[in-house]
């Protein structure tokens, strides 16, 4: 296994980073630091245990793999955040991602179930800029099914994948932004783009979708609208 960098290679690079600086410089450069590292860590987790998920393997397999608890690795990788701030039509994409991972034989709910999700609620913002930017429900099974084919699963309440628990945490990041006090359906789909590597990104930019003119749009039909239940 390729080693990461040593603890005296850290404390190089962040001497570099502070240079010139004093102890406080540093410890703040340190501290940016760890956090960057944090995140690369635990965002290579999410990859491999999303992967697993995708190949089939069991929680018990992973929380095996990992050294932890079935309940430990579970909570942290496929729990989405709470649902207070969610509006009924978000919940109702999120329901309606569930389903669409059901319909199409899958025993688990990833990005692309979210962005067919978000179909699910035609009056809801996401839909219609979704639909102004040239995709339909349709057209996304469709991408989804080259992707990741129909499987057998009859799972009842399929679980979020760690990718799609991960964008629905960054909704509210998207909405915080926006200046909502809300998660909609547009927050949603944003949220969406923040994970280049998920199947919802890759077939919205398949389709010359971006997450800059989506934001764009959905602010003009907010304003446009004043709709604050979307």
């Amino acid at each position: 296994m390729t080693p990461g960098p040593t603890l005296q290679q850290l404390i190089e690079t962040v001497a570099a980073d502070a240079a010139g600086g004093d102890d406080l410089a540093q410890l703040a450069a340190a501290a940016r630091t760890a956090a960057d590292l944090e995140e690369v860590a635990d965002g290579t987790l999410t990859h491999f245990v999303d992967q697993c998920r995708r190949n089939g393997r069991s929680w018990s397999e992973i929380s095996k793999a990992l050294g932890v608890t079935k309940q430990a690795v579970h909570k942290r990788f496929s729990s989405p955040p709470t649902f207070e701030r969610f509006t009924l039509r978000a919940k109702g994409a999120l329901e309606g991602a569930a389903a669409a991972a059901r319909r199409l034989g899958h025993n688990y709910v990833g990005t692309e179930h979210l962005l067919l999700g978000l179909f699910s609620q035609p009056d809801g913002i996401a839909a219609k800029v979704l639909v102004a930017e040239g995709l339909t429900g349709d057209g996304v099974e469709a991408a989804v099914l080259v992707l990741t084919p129909r499987g057998g699963s009859t799972v009842d309440v399929p679980p979020f994948t760690p990718r799609a628990a991960s964008c629905l945490e960054k909704a509210l990041g998207e909405a915080l932004q926006l200046g909502h006090n809300y998660i909609g359906t547009e927050h949603i789909l944003l949220g969406l783009f923040r994970d280049e590597e998920g199947f919802a990104a890759r077939i919205m930019y398949d389709a010359g979708i971006r997450h800059d003119a989506v934001r764009e749009r959905v602010v003009e039909m907010l304003t446009g609208r004043g709709d604050a239940t979307s």
